[in-house]
């Protein structure tokens, strides 16, 4: 008899009393004391349901096939021949398991492309669904969705969390990679960017006169406060000192959309119409303080504000959803001013305490801060060749070196009881005009060449206190108001004539 674990003669053999197998007793206790379980029926088994069974204790003699060289050779050939059936059937079982693991890995993939088709099919379908919203607005306010309703953004759209707030979705992976490749493209379309041939030259500027003046905000409080001009189709929107104060406002180049931030710490979308007008899409509320600046991405899809409650929030243009309210922990400044880089990956802010803050946006964390102005920070301006950054205060205005993080040049026009309200690039990066109690226009050079004065305009509304200078496309003209005055001056080559009324 053949132990049923070893196959071989056992030297002390017992059996068991449930299954009757025969077993080695040393081979046998052992997996009992591990599992507890027969090896061979898998029952239960105990050391007591095993039995010795006496043997003849006399040496069994070696078979014949074993007594001579031809029997081992026989017995070397069956043991020879069994294991190239073993490998085989084990050749067999691998080439199965590789057919299954192919298919297997086969099925994952193609239902990793079914649902990466699904994404993009939901995505889009997002796409156009609020590409219709803005399209049709008046159909949005009178059948109002969960989201929106009359133009005001609903607390479910939000989380809350157990502290009471509102938990923010925050900047995703699939906005960051949008961000980074409209960076990438942009980035390289800048390196072979040429000064467009339409671009008003250095003598025509150097004769800009007075053309128009548009007596706007017609309000018992005068006062121009922000104004922005759409690259494409000439047309200006201004905020004014009213009932709530409008301190900025942004065109989105690609569509009938502007954005404006007020005093009464909100933050509204507004949609032109067809008939002219323009209808408020989304009253957005997520500051607890005065809104100061509002800046657009170059995506066109998204949109920065900064406020004085010391936060900015990162929004989706279409849905006016928050998707993040970053702030800075480690100080008790406001936001005054705002202006995202060309390139879009890059966010820059004044504070009410003097200091100019970059901002990563992917991270949305602090990644370089400006000192040396004085007073807060009225307003920042990038050059269009990525490297230069105008900011603008109580001391004058400073230009910076994005490269080497230091200011390289500053400019102190007025004495100090005149602060420096605005300052712009125009979207050449070949002119730079700043203004306070009037509008000075500088030629852009570089880091170690002097930037020359082109022209002075007065400020012909005699309050001394401009806050806003605009530059038309091509710098064919400026637009300017002013804190006491309720007028848009457009300002433009003598004896021409070429802006919009505003």
């Amino acid at each position: 008899m053949l132990c049923a674990i070893s196959g071989e003669v056992p030297e002390e053999p017992v059996v068991s009393k449930k299954s009757g197998l025969l077993f080695e007793r040393r081979l046998v206790e052992r997996h009992i004391l591990d599992s507890g379980k027969c090896p061979v029926t898998g029952e239960a088994l105990a050391m007591d349901d095993i039995v010795p069974v006496k043997t003849n204790k006399a040496v069994k003699p070696r078979p014949l096939q074993a007594a001579s060289i031809p029997g081992l050779l026989g017995i070397f050939q069956n043991e020879w021949d069994a294991l190239m059936l073993s490998n085989f059937a084990l050749e067999q079982q691998l080439h199965t398991a590789r057919q299954e693991l192919s298919h297997a890995l086969y099925q994952h993939d193609a239902a990793c492309r079914v649902i990466a088709r699904l994404k993009k099919e939901r995505d889009e379908a997002r796409t156009l669904l609020s590409e219709a919203e803005r399209k049709i607005p008046l159909l949005s306010a009178s059948e109002p969705s969960a989201a929106v309703t009359n133009g005001k953004r609903s607390v479910e759209d939000y989380d809350v969390g157990p502290d009471g707030k509102r938990i923010r979705p925050g900047i995703t992976n699939d906005i960051i990679e949008e961000l980074s490749s409209c960076n990438t493209l942009l980035s390289a379309q800048r390196k072979k960017r040429q000064v467009p041939p339409t671009l008003t030259p250095l003598e025509t500027l150097e004769s800009f006169t007075q053309l128009s003046s548009h007596p706007l905000h017609k309000t018992s409080k005068p006062g121009i406060l922000s104004a922005d001009i759409h690259p494409s189709k000439d047309i200006i929107a201004t905020g004014g000192v009213d009932a709530t104060a409008v301190t900025s406002v942004k065109f989105v180049p690609q569509d009938e959309l502007f954005v404006t931030g007020s005093a009464d710490k909100t933050i509204r979308l507004w949609q032109g119409a067809d008939d002219g007008n323009y209808n408020c899409l989304h009253v957005l509320k997520d500051h607890t303080a005065e809104v100061q600046a509002v800046t657009v991405h170059a995506t066109h899809k998204y949109f920065v504000s900064a406020s004085l409650d010391n936060t900015w929030c990162f929004y989706d243009l279409a849905s006016g959803l928050c998707h993040a309210q970053v702030g800075d922990p480690s100080a008790n400044e406001g936001f005054t001013s705002a202006s995202f880089h060309p390139d879009g990956l890059i966010l820059g802010t004044g504070t009410s305490e003097a200091a100019v803050k970059i901002w990563d946006v992917k991270s949305q964390s602090n990644v370089a801060t400006f000192d040396g102005h004085l007073g807060p920070v009225t307003a920042v301006s990038f050059s269009e060749n990525g490297y230069f950054l105008a900011t603008a205060a109580s001391d004058g205005a400073k230009l910076w070196d994005l490269r080497k993080l230091r200011n390289f040049r500053s400019f102190a026009p007025y004495d100090s009881d005149t602060p420096t309200n605005a300052v712009e690039f125009d979207f050449s990066g070949s002119y730079l005009a700043l203004a306070g109690s009037d509008i000075r226009v500088y030629q852009v050079a570089n880091v170690k060449v002097e930037w020359n004065s082109i022209k002075t305009l007065p400020d012909l509304s005699g309050s001394g206190k401009i806050t806003c200078v605009k530059f038309g496309p091509d710098s064919k003209y400026l637009a300017v108001g002013s804190m006491e005055d309720r007028h848009l001056r457009i300002f433009g080559p003598a004896g021409k004539d070429d802006s919009e009324e505003a």
